[in-house]
């Protein structure tokens, strides 16, 4: 009689544990669950933080000129004739989104029977646009200002080469020079060149600038010629300048209209503080007031 109930006892006992079981294998399920989910989340974070990081990255400095002057309008007159006296000019490569342009111009300056002089000047510009894949205008302009350098530096023929770091030109700049000899009707001919490359902001500009004597006249004096090509290179970072942001360039009569109108206003200004009390007057009567006062 007391084994059945022993043997009873037992499976009671055996029934009554496998709810314990299913409630701690259920809770270790649910924990699982969330462990998966807190992993999403971590990873969709991580992603999220690296496409914001990868966006930043691609950000980069807007160029700051955004169009170009033309070239053979950058140099004044007087800067004209005194580097090529008798010179014409002839317009070079271009586009239609002013990314480049130059011009060059051409002088023989004849002496009569003591020879002549001749004179060649080339102005060339580059613009850089800001590129998320390439980088910044500026950089870009910075990579492509040493590498003008290292041309000029690479020429054929060069003699006597020279290189100085210029100031007051741009953001950079840098003049190279030397002799290059070639004949010219069997007679030996020695050319002076200067070259100065200057970057200002995403714009590189070069100028070229030679001489030489032909027919008897003596051969162009180097510093002298230096002296002209560094003073043309600073009129034209004035022009690439003088550029504004939408893509026109500022005339010296806009400026000078834009000054004027700023003046107008300032004077306006200081006069209706001074005489409030005659706001009420008309045009013609404050005019007339004002020739009275002049007089």
């Amino acid at each position: 009689m007391h084994r059945p109930t022993k043997r009873l006892t037992r499976i009671l006992a055996c029934a009554a544990a496998v709810p314990v079981v299913l409630v701690v294998a259920g809770c270790s399920s649910d924990s699982g669950s969330d462990d998966a989910s807190a992993t999403d989340k971590a990873s969709s974070g991580a992603k999220a933080s690296a496409s914001t990081a990868g966006e930043a990255a691609k950000k980069v400095r807007a160029a700051t000129y955004k169009s170009l002057p033309k070239a053979c309008d950058a140099f004044s007159k007087k800067t004209l004739k005194d580097l090529v006296p008798e010179g014409k000019s002839k317009s070079g490569s271009s586009d239609g989104e002013s990314t480049r342009d130059s011009c060059s111009w051409s002088s023989l300056d004849s002496n009569g029977v003591k020879g002549s002089q001749y004179r060649w000047l080339n102005l060339s510009m580059v613009r850089f646009d800001s590129d998320v894949n390439r980088g910044s205008g500026d950089d870009l302009a910075s990579a492509f200002y040493a590498k003008q350098v290292k041309d000029a530096q690479a020429s054929v023929g060069a003699k006597k080469l020279k290189t100085s770091e210029l100031s007051g030109t741009g953001d950079e700049a840098t003049l190279v020079r030397f002799d290059s000899a070639y004949k010219e009707k069997k007679k030996d001919v020695t050319s002076k060149q200067q070259t100065v490359v200057s970057r200002v902001d995403n714009v590189v500009v070069t100028v070229s600038y030679n001489g030489s004597g032909f027919a008897g006249e003596k051969t162009p004096d180097a510093d002298e010629l230096s002296k002209d090509a560094e003073k043309a290179a600073r009129e034209a970072v004035a022009s690439v300048e003088g550029t504004v942001s939408s893509g026109k360039s500022a005339s010296p009569s806009a400026s000078a209209s834009k000054s004027a109108s700023s003046g107008s206003k300032d004077s306006k200004g200081a006069s209706d503080s001074k005489d409030s009390k005659d706001a009420s007057k008309s045009p013609s009567a404050s005019a007339s007031a004002k020739d009275d006062k002049d007089k």
